[in-house]
């Protein structure tokens, strides 16, 4: 039975609901009938695999639409199409039956395949003797969705998809396609309307400014060494080197390429390993359109930015990390998405990704889509994308960017623009309950892996376990902390005793959650000027403040952060599109604030009473902070066998003689750090004999006597 004349029209156009009705073998009786669709051909034969004919297609449209009977088709074909360029041979996808699992469909419709990027997406693969790929998207609203790519000359009309009503998702396996291949999904909408999408689901990317999918193997499961679990662990020493790979360093006689992930592992690993820092923390390099978002509006979550390489050059650069004893961390984002036409935005012409309601479903901060976190096969695109992070390239875990924005609907709304939740309350408890899901997951499934949130309010136990009513996450940016005390030291010290309570007030929330320490890229962009700059005085006053600020930042309870740069004391405010200024280090200031900062990482690393107990009270305690006169603060650290390290600070530019301060230990101690030092640029005021005395001071029976410096921090350890 040929096909009507209906059929043959929409065919043709691109617009049949079933091509697979149609196209490729159909028994009537004992006869066979083979109808294939190859726009640009004049002439189409079916062959057996030894290349003898079983018969020739007739003509049904002049447009490529052929058909024929061959009677008993007892052998798989293929088409030898004539083409003016010459004779083609081609596997017929038709020929092949559904390849999507009634289990790979039903979990996808729910919400709870445990990998959705191993079905949905573009994976090269063997089906029935044929090498191809296997092309899947979700598109449950479309009225037809094809591949498109450079193997079919990008026609919409030659690779119609069948469409799995069950679940919404489109599926087709083409035979030939191979690793390397340009694809897009073309979509038409019930309006009429054709969009052209990238895979949401791609494991690869095309350069921008082009858009098209790449075609690439999905990487092996990896799981995550046995050492990085213990390296992530709450009582271990956490120090991130957080950086912009696209302006870290840059190459070229203008500083206009930027280093690949190769590269990086060749540069950036073994400057991070000899600086002392623990882990390496990427901003998102998932792939993104726009270069000046910094990777913060992705529009493909499972391919790593082809700006840098393939993805298995990524999996290179986190293998290195791993072998020289780093971490890799990943800043990731799953707050918002961007508008852009080929990304996920009203992908199959209706609001399938995000909200139908702008109220919900669109940040006006940032120009975004907000994600429908209550929308099951939305909610296992996130929770799948983070685990393909960490299961398929071994990362050590996931910063979670924008958390804030994720847990409340009123977020940056006026009153009377946004949408209560069921009960009438301001929290967003789909996204919250995306977040549980997601930690509870890492946490059973990856043990070993983490999540860092990058949280801004006062939302309670984001750092607990879901079963206990928190989040799940293992730490949180502690941006109060970040805020105070950057607001201290860019004070006058004159007006310092006045504001004394800047730098204290974080020990009065300290063990509210698992905090990390973050003095993050957002702190020296937007005209906030770099960490140096903050800083009050002249050039040496300045140097000197962020000298003692780092002292006391790696004294104080919390896990670390600093942004690239920051360890050398850049001076100017970072510009993602140029390299940091390397240059600086010239200058003996600036290779002193270098020295300072591994010295600091590696005595952090080295004395567990510096990072042991960091989220316990038992873990420190005040020594002197009430000097507001002097601006003079000190503490203790305490580890878990009994160990000590004291933190001294004198924030003001005046040398104090003969300051005593009450200590907890007797004997004999040491300056293991003492941000004035010669080498690091400072004044060289130190003490060379420090043995305590049997005077009671500070609630203490045992005391010093110090000679504070100035502007500096001084981190003693008994011997």
């Amino acid at each position: 039975m040929q096909p009507s004349q209906a059929d043959i029209e929409a065919l043709c156009n691109g617009d049949h609901a079933d091509p697979f009705a149609l196209l490729g073998p159909h028994q009537r009786g004992e006869d066979w009938t083979v109808t294939a669709f190859l726009p640009g051909a004049v002439a189409v034969s079916v062959l057996d695999r030894n290349g003898s004919l079983l018969g020739r297609l007739d003509v049904l449209d002049a447009r490529g639409l052929f058909s024929g009977v061959l009677g008993n088709l007892q052998t798989s074909y293929q088409l030898q199409a004539l083409y003016a360029s010459g004779p083609l041979l081609l596997e017929d996808p038709y020929a092949l039956g559904p390849l999507l699992s009634a289990a790979d469909s039903r979990q996808l419709a729910d919400g709870t395949h445990p990998r959705p990027y191993t079905v949905l997406g573009a994976h090269p693969m063997q089906v029935q003797g044929h090498s191809g790929v296997r092309f899947c998207v979700w598109a449950p609203n479309a009225r037809r969705v094809s591949v498109v790519g450079d193997f079919n000359r990008w026609d919409g009309r030659q690779h119609p998809m069948r469409r799995r009503v069950e679940c919404g998702v489109w599926e087709i396996f083409l035979p030939g396609v191979s690793v390397g291949a340009l694809y897009k999904f073309e979509i038409k909408t019930q309006s009429g309307d054709l969009l052209q999408k990238s895979d949401p689901y791609g494991l690869r990317a095309e350069l921008r400014p082009a858009t098209a999918s790449i075609v690439s193997a999905l990487l092996p499961q990896r799981p995550l060494p046995a050492d990085r679990a213990k390296a992530n662990g709450l009582d271990a020493p956490v120090s991130i080197y957080e950086v912009h790979p696209g302006s870290w360093r840059r190459q070229g006689e203008h500083g206009q390429h930027w280093l690949s992930y190769r590269e990086l592992a060749e540069t950036l690993v073994p400057y991070a390993c000899d600086m002392g820092f623990t882990h390496i923390e990427l901003l998102p390099i998932h792939e993104y359109p726009y270069d000046g978002s910094w990777g913060y509006q992705p529009v493909g979550l499972y391919a790593p930015t082809s700006r840098f390489g393939s993805p298995e050059d990524f999996l290179y650069l986190v293998e290195a990390c791993h072998a020289a004893g780093l971490g890799l961390i990943l800043d990731w984002v799953p707050g918002h998405f961007p508008v852009d036409v080929h990304g996920q935005g009203r992908f199959d012409g209706t609001p399938l990704y995000e909200h139908a309601d702008p109220r919900e479903g669109f940040h006006r901060d940032w120009n975004t889509l907000i994600y429908n976190y209550g929308r099951n096969e939305v909610r296992n695109y996130l929770v799948g994308n983070a685990r393909y992070w960490v299961e398929r390239f071994g990362v050590d875990g996931l910063r979670v960017d924008a958390v804030a924005s994720m847990l409340y609907r009123d977020y940056s709304r006026p009153a009377g623009e946004w949408v209560p939740n069921i009960h009438g309350g301001r929290e967003n408890l789909e996204a919250i309950a995306l977040l549980r899901d997601l930690n509870h997951m890492l946490g059973t499934e990856l043990p070993g892996a983490i999540t860092l949130a990058e949280e801004s309010t006062a939302f309670p136990a984001v750092s607990r376990p879901p079963d206990l009513g928190g989040l799940g996450f293992h730490y949180k940016w502690n941006m109060g902390w970040m805020h105070d005390t950057l607001q201290y030291l860019s004070r006058d010290p004159i007006h310092r005793r006045h504001h004394h309570d800047e730098m204290t007030f974080g020990l009065v929330y300290a063990y509210t959650e698992n905090f990390v320490l973050p003095l993050s890229h957002d702190e020296v962009v937007h005209g906030k000027g770099s960490l140096l700059r903050k800083m009050p005085g002249d050039r040496w006053q300045q140097m000197a403040n962020l000298r003692a600020y780092f002292g006391f930042m790696w004294g104080h309870p919390g896990k670390k952060l600093l942004f690239m740069g920051g360890e050398f004391a850049q001076e100017r405010e970072w510009n993602f599109d140029a390299s940091l200024d390397w240059h600086l280090l010239e200058h003996p200031q600036h290779w002193g604030m270098q020295a300072l900062v591994r010295d600091l990482n590696r005595l952090y690393r080295s004395t567990p009473a510096l990072h042991e107990v960091d989220f316990e009270p038992a873990g420190f305690s005040w020594l002197v902070n009430d000097d507001r006169e002097h601006s003079v603060y000190a503490f203790a650290r305490h580890g878990r066998n009994g160990s000590i390290a004291l933190v001294i600070c004198n924030f003001t530019p005046i040398v104090r003689h003969d300051y005593r301060i009450g200590v907890p230990l007797a004997g004999r101690y040491r300056e293991a750090i003492n941000t004035d030092a010669n080498g690091y640029g400072g004044s060289g005021v130190a003490n060379p004999v420090l043995m305590t005395e049997a005077i009671a001071w500070n609630g203490q029976a045992q005391s010093l006597q110090l000679t504070l410096p100035p502007l500096a921090t001084l981190i003693l350890l008994p011997e």
